[in-house]
Order: C-alpha cells, then sequence, then structure tokens
C-alpha cells in the first residue's frame, strides 16, 4: 500500500503513519510504503474543525484529512476499520465528514490486581493506548493508589509512578489528555493512626480523616507531591473520588457526600488550580447514597447550586445502572456531567477469566437511560477483554445518537468484513450467556485439599438455549478470514469465549482437559499470570495457584 503526505510529517503524524503499518501488518495486509502512486493520502486542513475528519475519494486514492493531528488519527482509525485487507487494501466504508458530538471521550485503567494494565509489557499497553485512539479516545486515567505505599519515596511506588508515566505519555504522543484518578481522603499505610478515617466496610483502614486537626492538612501535602510527579505531562483531567475506600464516618464528616468530602475536594480542587491550572476538576458521585441515604445527595446539590470555582465536571454511575436519584431529580446544577460506565465486573467472575465480556445491549439501555445530559465519559476498564465495550462507549460519546448494533458491526467488519453478521449475532447471543461463576474461598480449598477432585463442579455456568450457536457462527466467521486476522489477541478472546461456554456447559461445570487450555490462552493473552481470583483465567493450574498463595504476592488472594 502507498501513502502520501498533504501535510507536515509531525511526531504525530509520523506515529499516525506507524500505526498504519501495525494494524494492516496484524490483518494479513501489505507492506506501507511511500513513492509512486499512492492509495492513501493523508492531509490536515483546519477548516473541517477540531478532532474532525474527512474521508473522500480523488483521482485513484482515498484522501483521509484531519481537521487537526488528533482528528487525522481519528480518521485513520475510521479508514482502517473500513477496509478490505488481504493482497491488497480496499476501503469499503463510508465517505464524508465526521466530527464528535461530544469532547470527552475517556478510558479509565485500573492498573492493580495484576492485571492487563498492571502487568502487562509496558509496550504492549502503550499498543493498546494507541489503538483506542483510533476509536477517537481522547483522554486517558489512570490511579496511583497511595495505600499499597510508605510514601512517595518507597521505590515501590516510585516503580508504579513510572509505569503511569509511562503509559499516560504514550496516551500524549497520540494526542491523548492524560487524567488522574485520586480517592479524596485516600492515604499511604504510614497514616499516622490518631489521624485515621471511621472506616466504611471497602476501606483499607489507613485513610484520613479531613475533619481531624492536621488530617485535611496532610492529604493536601500528599495530593500536592502526587500531582507533582506528573506535572510533565499534558495532565488534563484529575478526579476527586469519595468511595470506595474513601470517606469517613465520624459524626463531623457524615453523611460524606454532602459534608466532610465536600470540604476535603474543595481543598483539592483549590490546590490543583494552583499546581496544574489547565486541569479540570471531575468531581465524582460514585455510591452516593449507597452508605448514608439520600441526605448525601440533597445536600451535595444544595452545594453545587452556589457553583463552587473549583469544579469543572461531575461524574456519576451507579453499579450497572445510572443513579436513580439523578434519574428522578435530573442532573446536578451549573457543570456538565460525565458517566463512568461499568463495562468489565458485570456478567462473569473472574471478569474476564472466560474470554470476552460483551455488554452492547446492556450499554444500549444504560446510555438510552442519560445520554441527554452527558458531556462524555470515562468506562472502567479492567483489562482487554471487554475492548468491544470499549469502542461501544467511545463510539457512543462520538455520536450520542448512533445505536449500538451499528458499532458492533464497525468493530467486526474490521476482523471479519465478509462475515459481520454472524459475528455481530455471536456477540449479542454471547451476551445473554453471561452469568459466569466459580468455587470461592472454603470450598475452593476443600476441593484442592481433598487432591483436586475431578467430580468437582468448579464452574457456575448459566443456562444457555444453544450454547453451539455462538461458536458456530464464530466458526463459519473465521473461514473467511485471513489467517494473520484470526490469530489477533481479539479474535481469539471472543472465539475462546464461545469454546468455553460449550465444553464447561458439556462437562457440567466440571474442569476439562480442552477447558484448561482455552484458559491457559485467556492467562497468556490477559496477562494474569499474577492475577488475583477476581481478574484471573481460572484453569485448574492458576485455581491452585491462588489456594496455596503461590503468586508473587498477596497470599490471600482467594
Amino acid at each position: 500500500m502507498r501513502i502520501a503526505f498533504n501535510t507536515p510529517r509531525t511526531p504525530m503524524v509520523e506515529k499516525t503513519v506507524e500505526i498504519i503499518a501495525r494494524k494492516l501488518a496484524e490483518r494479513g495486509g501489505p507492506a506501507l510504503m511511500e513513492g509512486g502512486m499512492p492509495n492513501l493520502v493523508l492531509d490536515i486542513r483546519p477548516e473541517i474543525g477540531a478532532e474532525a475528519f474527512e474521508i473522500a475519494r480523488e483521482g485513484g486514492a482515498w484522501r483521509v484529512c484531519g481537521g487537526d493531528e488528533r482528528g487525522l488519527l481519528y480518521g485513520v482509525g475510521k479508514f482502517l476499520r473500513g477496509c478490505r485487507v488481504g493482497d491488497g487494501v480496499i476501503y469499503t466504508g463510508p465517505s464524508g465528514t465526521f466530527a464528535p458530538k461530544l469532547p470527552v471521550r475517556g478510558m479509565y485503567f485500573a492498573t492493580h490486581f495484576h492485571n492487563f494494565y498492571h502487568d502487562a509489557l509496558i509496550e504492549e499497553v502503550e499498543r493498546y493506548v494507541e489503538d483506542l485512539a483510533l476509536w477517537g479516545c481522547n483522554a486517558l486515567s489512570v490511579w496511583f493508589d497511595f495505600h499499597h505505599y510508605a510514601g512517595i519515596d518507597d521505590p515501590a511506588a516510585q516503580a508504579m509512578i513510572a509505569r503511569l508515566h509511562a503509559i499516560l505519555k504514550a496516551a500524549n504522543a497520540v494526542g491523548i489528555g492524560a487524567g488522574l484518578t485520586s480517592l479524596a481522603n485516600e492515604a499511604y499505610y504510614t497514616s499516622p493512626e490518631e489521624l485515621r478515617a471511621e472506616p466504611f466496610p471497602h476501606h483499607f483502614h489507613v485513610e484520613i480523616c479531613p475533619s481531624k486537626p492536621g488530617g485535611l492538612e496532610l492529604i493536601m501535602q500528599w495530593r500536592e507531591e502526587m500531582l507533582n510527579a506528573f506535572a510533565d505531562l499534558d495532565v488534563q483531567y484529575v478526579w476527586i473520588w469519595p468511595y470506595d475506600q474513601g470517606g469517613c464516618k465520624c459524626d463531623a464528616c457524615k453523611p460524606w457526600g454532602g459534608n466532610g468530602f465536600l470540604r476535603n475536594a474543595e481543598a483539592y480542587g483549590k490546590l490543583l488550580r494552583r499546581v496544574m491550572p489547565k486541569a479540570k476538576s471531575v468531581l465524582s458521585t460514585w455510591e452516593f447514597g449507597y452508605w448514608q441515604g439520600e441526605e448525601e445527595w440533597e445536600l451535595f446539590y444544595a452545594a453545587m447550586a452556589q457553583k463552587p470555582e473549583w469544579v469543572d465536571y461531575y461524574m456519576a454511575e451507579g453499579h450497572g445502572d445510572f443513579p436513580p436519584y439523578i434519574l428522578q431529580h435530573g442532573p446536578p446544577p451549573h457543570f456538565p456531567m460525565l458517566n463512568f460506565p461499568e463495562i468489565s465486573m458485570s456478567g462473569m467472575s473472574p471478569w474476564g477469566g472466560y474470554g470476552a465480556n460483551l455488554q452492547p445491549a446492556r450499554l444500549q439501555k444504560v446510555w438510552d437511560s442519560a445520554k441527554q445530559w452527558l458531556a462524555g465519559g470515562f468506562p472502567y476498564s479492567e483489562g482487554i477483554y471487554e475492548d468491544l465495550n470499549k469502542a461501544v462507549c467511545l463510539q457512543l460519546y462520538w455520536d450520542p445518537e448512533r445505536r449500538v448494533e451499528d458499532i458492533v458491526r464497525e468493530y467486526a467488519a474490521e476482523w471479519a468484513p465478509a462475515a459481520v453478521d454472524q459475528v455481530t449475532e455471536a456477540a449479542y447471543l454471547l451476551e445473554t450467556q453471561m452469568k459466569h461463576g466459580i468455587l470461592w474461598g472454603d470450598e475452593l480449598k476443600k476441593w484442592y485439599d481433598e487432591g483436586q477432585a475431578d467430580d468437582t463442579v468448579l464452574y457456575g455456568m448459566p443456562e444457555m438455549n444453544d450454547p453451539e450457536k455462538p461458536l458456530a457462527l464464530l466458526a463459519a466467521a473465521e473461514k473467511t478470514m485471513h489467517l494473520a486476522a484470526a490469530g489477533n489477541w481479539r479474535w481469539r478472546l471472543l472465539r475462546l469465549r464461545a469454546a468455553l461456554d460449550v465444553e464447561l456447559t458439556r462437562s457440567g461445570g466440571k474442569a476439562t482437559e480442552a477447558a484448561d487450555a482455552y484458559f491457559d490462552e485467556i492467562e497468556r493473552i490477559s496477562c494474569v499470570q499474577n492475577g488475583i481470583m477476581w481478574v484471573s483465567a481460572p484453569s485448574r493450574k492458576a485455581l491452585a495457584r491462588l489456594v496455596t498463595g503461590s503468586r508473587k504476592d498477596d497470599p490471600a488472594a482467594v
């Protein structure tokens, strides 16, 4: 494939060309060359608009033109997804001008639990960040979780900062703004005991009470150190988060969401204005009303009615559905709202242990309930097994009125362009077949202690009307695909999910050699060899490892 340029070869344009070459190779396509008559011309014309792009046929070549460097990369993503790739490249996708409707098209990487983001080679994570940019992602947030460390100078803390820094630097290199997630009153495990918060059930028991003398000052000291550690990056968003581990139940702080949290968040928001004046504050309402009743919401709305100068965005989402209080009363006043879709932890346990976790119908339902209020969002991701869900969310942020099924079809077309109908049908069927479970705790230990009995039902499988059908649809689709595309990890996670559903339904939830082989491949792809139970791929070997604690750390993994 021959490429030409009508735009200066800036570092981001060069990165775009590098990504085109890599994505073509992943699908068995031709090498990318310059010179001669081009098939593809890249251009930038500001009049198209920020982040927008145009795809048009001119002479014998396709021209992808961005309104800026971001728009060019997004246009390349659209172009690549619309290509049929073999010995050559034939574009069959749409032409025209495409512009994003919502400004914040983010993603949140949960860099913990020894999941993909925590343990994969950093080069693999960087490539994955680039892939998300092709779907229009323009913001990526990570969390430096204080409670693991003695302080910011702890060597382990510095190692994590370096890893997070590398991920965010890769994001900046493709026009993705960095985001920092933070719990309002989180603390290192060395926090003074006399300053510790009265805990909620999910606490690490090191959190600091901002109402105790000296508590808020120490929180802000540690927070400023954290912000300075990332100050050389293009940090566009900083989250101020109330729960899970955050919060304090003392009389001076309750109800947390409308009292202690707001005092804590105000100090943090003002600190952010001073240390990172270009960054926007994102005030989360996660789990409001869950622990301390609707008074949290009522006091929060009253405080926001004063239009505090340290707030830029709200963030809202519940455990799967949109918060009922907002659905009933409308959003808090004055500031735009972002969502925080659950795309990782629904339907399967371990979350990605059975392969692809697919939620197109659920995401459509939740989106339709609140889209009129949203300026974008940051889906919560625990790994790469829910890659389709990420594409769905990012494209809903691009065009809120687009139907999810159309996005699923575009996703399928990149890998199986001749079998889009089969892959789309399989994806929706697999979503209806998600209530996977696993033996936990004492029952799992009993299985191990009794010699890992072959007749133990290890896996809880959902009732399936026809578990063979998704596998048959995907097998038929694979016959139409290039060998390289069929070997790509995205396709393999989809096939492995369908194969495991069939194998474990046939076995009645008992382990088999075939199931172990499927789990082992998922483990390799997902880089969860050291993952805790929630992010593991539960082969018998992995389950034994979790029972005995023979992982790198965390012997209490089960």
